[in-house]
C-alpha cells in the first residue's frame, strides 16, 4: 500500500526517493510510485536521487517510465550525496536536474566483476567437472581464468552498454556523443563540473529543487508541499527502527550484501569506489 491515500492531489508535489544500489526491488517500487503520480493526477515529481547507481535493466526500465511520464508531469530530478552511472543514467529521464555543489556524480560507463578462486581451488583440492554445450556457456566461471577470446566477448558486451549509456546522456542533454565520451571515462564528479560539462541544469538544496518545480508546474510555491509517495513499511520494521540504535544502518549493510552477491558477473551501471 502507497500513501499519501488522497486520489487526487492537484496542487502537491509528488517526490519519490531512490536510495542505495538499484536492483530489482528498487525498480518494482519506483515504477509503482511513478503509476501512483499518474494515477492520482500529481501536476509535478520531484525525483531524489541518493544512489551509486545498480543494474542496467532496472535502471533503464526507471528511466524509460520516466520519459514516459514527463508528457504529463513536470519532473525535477535532485542529486543528494551521490548520484553516479545508474543514477545518472535514471536523471536523464528528468527534463530538469539540479544537484548540489558537492553531489558525487558521474562514474559514467559500465563494470562487470566476477570471481576468480582457482588458485584457492588447487590448495583445497577441489576441482569441477563441466559438460557444456559451447565454449562459452561457462564464461566468467570462478574456477578458472578466462580466456582470451572470453575476455573479447566480455569486452564486447561491455562497450556496447557503454554506446547505450552514451547515446542516451547525450540525447536527454542534448550534447554531441563525442562530447560525452570526453568526461564518459568512469571518472566521478562534483555537481559544480556536471553543470559545466552540461549534464546538470542548476546547483541547490532539495528545497531549491522543489521551488523550481513549483515555477514550473505554475504552482504557489507557499502551497505547494512535497507529497513522498512511498510503500509503507511493515510494522514490525517500524518498531525495529525506532527502538534498535543502528537498525537502519544493519538493514543497508545487508541489503548491500545482497546486492553485491545477486548481481555478480552482470553488467552494472555502479559506482565502486
Amino acid at each position: 500500500m502507497f500513501w499519501p491515500f488522497n486520489k487526487k492531489a492537484t496542487k502537491q508535489i509528488a517526490r519519490i526517493e531512490i536510495a542505495g544500489a538499484i536492483g530489482s526491488s528498487t525498480r518494482k517500487s519506483v515504477l509503482k510510485a511513478l503509476q501512483v503520480v499518474e494515477e492520482r493526477k500529481y501536476p509535478a515529481l520531484l525525483l531524489r536521487i541518493d544512489s551509486p547507481g545498480g543494474t542496467v535493466g532496472d535502471s533503464y526500465e526507471i528511466y524509460q517510465a520516466l520519459q514516459r511520464l514527463q508528457s504529463k508531469v513536470k519532473i525535477v530530478a535532485s542529486y543528494g550525496n551521490i548520484s553516479a552511472s545508474g543514477g545518472v543514467y535514471i536523471g536523464m529521464g528528468a527534463p530538469n536536474i539540479m544537484a548540489n555543489p558537492g553531489t558525487l556524480t558521474g562514474s559514467i560507463g559500465v563494470i562487470l566483476r566476477g570471481n576468480n578462486l582457482e588458485k584457492l581451488l588447487d590448495r583445497v583440492g577441489v576441482s569441477f567437472q563441466v559438460i557444456k554445450s559451447g565454449p562459452y556457456k561457462d564464461i566468467l566461471s570462478f574456477d578458472r581464468q578466462l580466456t582470451p577470446p572470453e575476455e573479447q566477448i566480455l569486452q564486447s558486451l561491455i562497450d556496447s552498454t557503454y554506446e547505450q549509456f552514451v547515446n542516451t546522456v547525450a540525447e536527454s542533454r542534448h550534447l554531441d556523443p563525442a562530447t560525452v565520451r570526453t568526461f564518459a571515462d568512469g571518472r566521478i564528479f562534483t555537481g559544480e563540473q556536471a553543470v559545466e560539462f552540461g549534464v546538470v541544469d542548476r546547483l541547490g538544496s532539495e528545497e531549491d529543487a522543489r521551488l523550481w518545480l513549483a515555477e514550473l508546474a505554475d504552482l504557489d510555491p507557499q502551497k505547494a508541499k512535497l507529497q513522498t509517495i512511498e510503500e509503507r513499511k511493515p510494522l514490525v520494521g517500524r518498531i525495529l527502527q525506532s527502538q534498535i540504535p543502528g537498525f537502519t544502518t544493519i538493514v543497508s549493510t545487508a541489503d548491500w550484501v545482497q546486492f553485491e552477491l545477486s548481481t555478480s558477473g552482470q553488467p552494472l551501471w555502479l559506482y565502486r569506489p
